[in-house]
């Protein structure tokens, strides 16, 4: 059996991270990623840190198993190169600010008279439309503007950043939605369309309760720390060692939970009766079940909870996430080989389909225009001489 999107070939003209992030997703389900860059330069994110042997582990981790060329698009033979390739391509990305593609002449209205079945998505900061769309924008900004980290963090505590690149990786992850969909529906119309996601859109559709808990409080939500803002109990607590965590979702846990700790009187007790009381609650709450868990540990606690069936789980750090018996086992952690760099470590798929195969490895990324003279030969039949002039010229 072939992976869902065998035969789907993208050309990325995506950098960093939200469209690269995305196509490194379609590489998993199957797709040909042909990275567009420019020639000598590259991808910026080539020149971003952790390196290893003054190799990227950055770039490796998210562009793996992908195909370069390199091609100048400030150049009218670059983009004469862009326009023939289209023909051939089921998908093509790109991440500018929003107009660039239109300046360079190859937006979306030009390159559809091409191939009627292109699929065009587009990610930027703010859409394609809009009074802020041409405003540059970067993970963090969208992080603040979308509401993300004015509820992120402890009340006393300065706006905080999310820990990981959620404006990005969100964006990528819907960007890649809309692209299935788009070929789900192409099937049907024999049409492509014009996809496009805005990072801010994205943090707003990520808020998840706080919109309308705003709207039932009157108030905007602020960061409440490790607990769920209208869910008790649900968060960190710290045991004689260590914190872990402790998601009491409804009321029949809350009631073996009680019968767990052996506290049997909070549950008839009427602060605590329903998740709403416990929730109202909370301040009386939270200081007594932490002089019950700081008496154990965090292993005597989990062994004890989970025994009967109460969800818990230690806070693990880095270094044992990626050797954490059950992602192992979902092969969540891969190894990419690379000439320079060695043997990295990096996050597997985690679409798990009968179509695709478990492998324990990944392809490593692509050296700066490793596939350049290919590529050009493959679909446009460009001969030595033909590359070697484009080459001379700085157009690849």
């Amino acid at each position: 059996m072939t992976k869902p999107l065998e035969g789907i070939k993208v050309l990325d003209l995506s950098r960093i991270l939200a469209g690269p992030y995305c196509t490194m997703v379609l590489n998993e389900l199957g797709a040909e990623i042909v990275k567009v860059e420019m020639p000598k330069k590259g991808d910026d994110s080539r020149h971003f840190g952790p390196f290893k042997n003054g190799q990227s582990v950055y770039f490796i981790s998210i562009n793996r198993g992908k195909k370069s060329i390199t091609i100048n698009l400030k150049s009218t033979e670059g983009i004469k190169i862009i326009k023939e390739m289209v023909k051939h391509f089921d998908i093509i990305i790109e991440n500018f600010r929003p107009g660039t593609m239109e300046k360079l002449g190859i937006g979306y209205d030009v390159l559809k008279k091409i191939n009627p079945k292109l699929i065009y998505a587009a990610s930027s900061g703010f859409g394609h439309s809009g009074p802020d769309s041409k405003k540059p924008a970067y993970d963090m900004l969208v992080q603040a503007m979308g509401g993300m980290m004015s509820i992120t963090g402890w009340a006393d505590s300065p706006p905080t950043r999310v820990g990981m690149s959620i404006g990005d990786i969100g964006t990528s992850l819907f960007t890649s939605i809309g692209i299935t969909s788009a070929l789900y529906q192409r099937e049907k119309t024999g049409l492509g369309q014009k996809i496009d996601i805005a990072m801010l859109d994205c943090q707003v559709a990520l808020l998840e309760n706080a919109i309308v808990r705003y709207q039932v409080d009157g108030k905007p939500p602020a960061p409440v720390g490790n607990r769920h803002p209208t869910i008790t109990p649900f968060q960190a607590f710290k045991a004689k060692d260590e914190y872990f965590v402790l998601p009491i979702g409804n009321d029949n846990l809350w009631v073996k939970f009680c019968n767990v700790i052996e506290r049997e009187d909070l549950i008839s007790d009427t602060l605590f009766a329903s998740n709403k009381d416990r929730t109202d609650n909370i301040e009386i709450l939270i200081p007594l079940l932490d002089r019950i868990f700081i008496t154990k540990t965090v292993s005597e606690w989990l062994n004890l909870l989970q025994s009967k069936g109460i969800p818990c789980g230690p806070i693990n750090s880095i270094d044992k996430v990626i050797d954490y018996e059950q992602i192992i086992a979902r092969n969540m952690i891969v190894e990419v080989s690379d000439d320079i760099a060695g043997i990295t470590k990096i996050a597997g798929n985690p679409i798990k389909m009968t179509s695709i195969p478990e492998n324990k490895t990944r392809e490593s990324a692509p050296k700066l225009g490793e596939h350049t003279k290919k590529i050009l030969a493959k679909y446009l039949n460009y001969n030595e001489e033909k590359i070697a002039q484009l080459v001379k010229d700085g157009v690849i």
